[in-house]
């Protein structure tokens, strides 16, 4: 027995070995670049053996398994949905209680939002991060955490976190010791003394919230000191020139890791990286601490990935992915097309998004993008205005009109919801609002207008249908599935009322999920059609993250082609981005099936109705080009 436990040791210890040596040079290359500092990498490696040492047996097996297919994240099959905790069951043991409901609803990939300990009243949605070991205590503990990542597994489910590296709270450890003038741990964040260089700061950085947090410095009377704040006051950012800063939140990562997480988002990547004279976005350092990360993660933790919320244009993201011999991230957010896609639905003009795919389209195949209609923040109008200009659309003009769209105060528009950030002097506005609001499944329930809501379920499952159309892995924010609407209720609340973010992030309506199996309620609808939409995907082969994917030119500006290639089979999506009925004008030869409806049908040049969407595969034997 003794014999056995020792030659199990020691092949545990030669897995680590080996994927050291795998990365050693680069690692250290890097990390001394950097930092220069022989004590500190050591301390580094130590930590990494030791936390590897603490990963249980069941994640250790789950590495193995994925560094055998270390593209699982890619299959068709995968879908996913993120949630807030609190908002969909209550805690953390609620929503192991749910994983059937998650289940029934094709979900293999949950992310949770923010959970790590947070000061009320200033979390900035959990953003604000007190505590990296510690869950909000209203949501439950580390070791309830671990129960439900198992649990998760059990049942075929990843898990995915938000890690914040950009700063902490003002309520975290290390600043509570820097405002009580710790030197150690006032170097861990940007301090200083009178507002000279912070003012130098400030002729090139950016503003993020320019009308609810104004400027990049929080002045602190107590200590006489400014500290950077480029978010909110209360979120001082992290100093990565300082080595113990980038090992201290490694180990927080490891630590995570370790209590099972598949997926780790890392929030606000491009902002890492501080330097005076620059804008302090994408700098080349920030590449560099994420490639490290990488590889920490596949030395520790290889079946851990990593997510970038990298908020730029596809073709600007791509860096972040790294190389193929020195890749970055694993995956990261498709923001702009999300953006697009809504910017589509206001002007029933496609012309820009047909651009940005055909852009995706053109990149490697191992680069991976996360696509989705709406997540728990605004959408900001980062459109491609250079593009747009030749079409007559200015941007302040056109920024305007799509917040008056989408706020429902154009005449025809049946969408709802809320500004965010509404700047008076550069007239620059953010969108709140969730995807039934925006396709106004609120507007006409409130009228009681039955054609309106029709109407509005179409535009809604056609987004769906066309977001899971595209490459990459598609994720759904909790409620969509069953057309959950805006909840003004967040108005009532001092600690929100001044965050209209909140308009889309309400509490999960299980009463709505009770009618989810009912065809003549709004809810029915939904869910079953995505739940067909969603089988489909996973059956058809065509759906490969190795397809041949371009857009199929119908000659019509308000009807998106997509076509997906495949071992000879062909598939074409058309989606009407208007309300009215359109041509498209595809003069295609050849005999399709429905994919939905399972008809056969000889294609050329259908027309659809407003917001109406199809699927539709060639026969290969049949199928001419």
């Amino acid at each position: 027995m003794e014999q056995k436990m020792v030659k199990n040791v020691n092949n545990t210890e030669k897995i680590f070995v080996q994927r050291m040596e795998k990365h050693q040079d680069e690692l250290r290359w890097l990390y001394m670049e950097l930092y220069g500092n022989d004590a500190m990498y050591a301390e580094l490696c130590e930590q990494m053996h030791d936390y590897y040492l603490k990963r249980s047996t069941e994640l250790k097996k789950r590495d193995i398994k994925k560094e055998k297919n270390p593209d699982w994240f890619k299959e068709k099959e995968m879908l996913g949905m993120m949630l807030y905790i609190d908002n969909f069951a209550g805690n953390l043991k609620g929503v192991e209680k749910k994983l059937a409901y998650l289940k029934e609803c094709n979900v293999n990939c949950l992310h949770l939002m923010p959970f790590l300990d947070t000061p009320k009243g200033k979390s900035d949605g959990g953003y604000a991060v007190a505590d990296f070991r510690k869950v909000r205590p209203d949501l439950g503990t580390m070791k309830d955490l671990a129960r439900l990542t198992e649990k998760c597994h059990e049942n075929g489910m990843n898990v995915c976190m938000d890690f914040v590296m950009n700063h902490t709270s003002e309520e975290h450890e290390w600043a509570k010791r820097a405002r009580a003038g710790e030197g150690e741990y006032m170097s861990r964040y940007f301090f200083y003394d009178n507002g000279d260089i912070p003012a130098r700061y400030e002729e090139t950085v950016p503003q993020v919230f320019p009308t609810t947090a104004p400027g990049n410095f929080t002045w602190l009377p107590e200590i006489g000191h400014y500290v950077l704040t480029t978010f909110y006051p209360y979120q001082w950012d992290l100093n990565y020139r300082n080595p113990r800063v980038f090992n201290e939140m490694m180990y927080n990562f490891l630590f995570l890791a370790n209590q099972g997480m598949d997926i780790i988002r890392i929030d606000a990547v491009p902002y890492i990286w501080k330097e005076l004279g620059t804008s302090c976005r994408n700098l080349k350092e920030v590449h560099t601490i994420v490639r490290m990360m990488r590889m920490i993660a596949e030395i520790v933790c290889p079946s851990v990935i990593l997510l970038g919320e990298v908020v730029m244009e596809p073709e600007k993201v791509v860096p972040y992915f790294g190389t193929v011999e020195k890749p970055e991230c694993h995956m990261l957010y498709n923001v702009t097309t999300m953006a697009t896609t809504w910017n589509s639905i206001a002007t029933r003009d496609i012309r820009l998004l047909k651009k940005q795919m055909d852009i995706v389209s053109r990149l490697p195949k191992q680069y991976t993008f996360l696509n989705y209609l709406r997540c728990h923040d605004d959408i900001g109008w980062g459109l491609d205005f250079d593009t747009m200009k030749q079409w007559g659309m200015e941007e302040p003009s056109h920024k305007r009109y799509l917040n008056d769209y989408f706020t429902g105060k154009i005449a025809g528009s049946i969408s709802r919801g809320e500004l965010y950030n509404d700047d008076p002097v550069t007239q620059d506005a953010r969108f709140c609002g969730t995807t039934a609001s925006m396709c106004g499944i609120e507007a006409a329930g409130f009228e009681g207008n039955a054609e309106k809501m029709q109407t509005a379920i179409q535009e809604d499952l056609m987004l769906h249908a066309y977001m899971l159309t595209q490459s990459g892995i598609p994720m759904l924010y909790s409620g969509d599935e069953l057309g959950q609407v805006n909840d003004y209720s967040y108005k009532d609340d001092a600690e929100k009322a001044s965050d209209s973010r909140y308009l889309h992030r309400g509490a999960f309506l299980w009463e709505l999920a009770d009618k989810r199996k009912d065809l003549s309620t709004v809810q029915g609808q939904l869910f079953q059609m995505l739940n067909r939409l969603e089988q489909i995907r996973r059956q058809e082969n065509v759906f490969s993250q190795e397809a041949e994917v371009y857009t199929y030119d119908v000659h019509n500006d308000s009807i998106l082609g997509i076509l997906r290639e495949y071992k000879g089979e062909r598939f074409i999506a058309l989606f009407n981005f208007s309300e009215s009925e359109q041509t498209a004008w595809m003069q295609e030869e050849g005999i399709f099936r429905n994919l939905v409806n399972g008809e056969i049908v000889e294609v050329k040049d259908p027309v659809l109705k407003g917001y109406e969407f199809v699927w539709m595969k060639c026969n290969p034997v049949r199928c001419k080009r």
